[in-house]
């Protein structure tokens, strides 16, 4: 059987910076294998830093080094951090098993060099188990080296984590199960959930900085409240803010403070936030919306532990942990500039994941429960009110709503509801009711009606211009790989079908 050689690796900060300046910064990691090894038959190289300056580092690497388009594959990969070993797992193993590997005529290769040394490590994890892999590393002193420490997973390490797993079933089987109580008012039934509490009892404890995602409405602020109470700082400050909802003028002086006459309207000094919460916590909701002059001196803030009012030149010592949240996409930001990456990885040292509703669906009847007691309870005393419950043709309708404001949608839908009713239960018809539905932003092609004037061949020509455009921009407009994304014989193909579609315009030959 004749085997192909596949060289897959990241992308790294010194492969990027060896093509925007040149040799005077070395020729990078992934350089430096392709041009001391033999020809690979195809290098797949994955990136997280956003799409378009990875396919300009794929169009020198190529150059450089000697090799085709169609031999260099570029794939973005969504990471919630270059740091989270669980996302880096996940989405590699998804992408190598994309690629139909392992198979028995490639010979894989893993390069350690670039990306950070938790994707290293996940190489190595790789390698040695479900995707079996040599690995290199480069360096400036050694040049390329192979990197081998032979075991065997399943002798040297299996039978000692499965006596360990069985200790800790028994453990469980026969200790309390109660979620600690600093996070007993985060309520759950899912896994999901548990395994965010208990990654946040454990970050809680070491004073690190802190950073939750999230989408809106899935407990941020409930999550920081709880590490907090559960942290050496519980009983100090703990003060949160709304950073999407400061005017990105007042952001500095919200934060760090300001001198008298620092600007107009300055006629008193004042503290900023850290100052206050100087020995506890200060939570930054959306953080992710902070402007870029802000994130300047926050990160100075964070590294320094130090703040200067505006209108200062004097520096003022804080001791503050952060807690950082959003809902944005931080990793996107970054990629595009609109987040510092020196910032990101200082907030993101303990990260957690919080699953929106939809994915919570042994929740939604116990949350549903405690929402309607707690209604229940602020209206006891009211002459006109009637305690509630819910039918079961009511919670069907709760279990299949998607959620897309999350728990906060889930209150107040209640709360509707329980208004709403003219009875002491709340049937079907008070919760639809109750229920706001989101218009979809747009319609999905596949989803347009068979009415008098559909025109089939104008839906495909329409499903055909968008696969194009995606495979031109995936491709950094380079033909010959688009059209190989997109299964076409050759790139004189696709221009056929783009004379055809009028998109001649777009795209660049190879």
């Amino acid at each position: 059987m004749t085997h192909k050689r596949w060289l897959i690796s990241w992308i790294g900060n010194a492969d990027r910076l060896a093509a925007e300046v040149g040799p005077v910064a070395g020729y990078g990691p992934v350089a430096t294998a392709l041009l001391s090894a033999e020809k690979f038959d195809r290098v797949c190289l994955l990136t997280n830093y956003g799409h378009e300056p990875s396919s300009a580092y794929c169009a020198w690497l190529e150059q450089r080094c000697g090799y085709e388009g169609t031999a260099v594959d570029l794939q973005q990969i969504d990471l919630s951090s270059p740091i989270d070993y669980a996302s880096i797992y996940n989405e590699v193993s998804k992408h190598l098993k994309d690629l139909g590997l392992p198979r028995p005529e490639v010979e894989l290769t893993f390069h350690l060099s670039p990306g950070t040394p938790a994707m290293a490590a996940i190489w190595i994890v790789l390698a040695k188990t479900r995707f079996p892999a040599k690995l290199i590393q480069t360096s400036k002193e050694h040049g390329l080296e192979s990197v081998d420490f032979p075991f065997d997973l399943a002798s040297d390490f299996l039978p000692e984590f499965l006596q360990r797993s069985s200790e800790r079933m028994e453990r469980l089987a026969h200790g309390p199960t109660e979620t600690p109580a600093h996070f007993s008012k985060i309520l759950h039934r899912s896994d999901a959930v548990r395994q965010q509490v208990e990654l946040a009892r454990r970050i809680a404890v070491h004073d690190v900085p802190v950073l939750i995602l999230g989408e809106t409405g899935t407990g941020k602020e409930l999550f920081a409240e709880a590490i907090c109470a559960a942290s050496e700082r519980a009983g100090k400050p703990f003060i949160a803010v709304n950073c999407g909802a400061i005017a990105p003028e007042l952001a500095n002086s919200e934060l760090f403070g300001h001198a008298k006459g620092a600007f107009t309207g300055a006629v008193a000094a004042r503290k900023g936030l850290f100052q206050e919460a100087t020995g506890g916590t200060l939570f930054l909701d959306e953080v992710g919306d902070l402007p870029l002059e802000t994130q300047v001196r926050l990160l100075r803030a964070l590294q320094a532990k130090e703040v200067t009012p505006l209108g200062s030149s004097k520096p003022v010592s804080v001791d503050v942990r952060t807690i950082a949240a959003t809902h944005r996409d931080l990793v996107g930001d970054v990629a595009s500039g609109r987040f510092r990456e020196d910032l990101f990885h200082r907030l993101a040292v303990g990260i957690l994941r919080l699953p929106p509703l939809r994915e919570r669906d042994r929740d939604i009847d116990l949350l549903a429960d405690a929402f309607l007691a707690r209604i229940n309870a602020d209206a006891q005393g009211n002459p006109e009110w009637q305690g509630k419950n819910i039918s079961q043709d009511a919670r069907k309708i709760l279990a299949l709503h998607p959620w897309p404001g999350n728990i906060r949608e889930l209150y107040h839908t209640l709360l509707r509801a329980a208004l709403w009713s003219s009875g002491s239960t709340i049937q079907a018809e008070d919760l639809k009711a109750a229920l706001l539905q989101m218009r979809p932003i747009e319609q999905h092609s596949f989803d347009k009606p068979l009415v008098k004037g559909f025109d089939l061949q104008a839906l495909l020509d329409d499903v055909s211009r968008d696969y194009i455009a995606k495979a031109l921009k995936q491709s950094g407009n380079r033909k010959t790989l688009a059209a190989n994304l997109l299964g076409f014989a050759n790139h004189q193909t696709l221009g056929n079908w783009m004379r055809r579609l009028a998109l001649e315009k777009q795209g660049q030959p190879d």
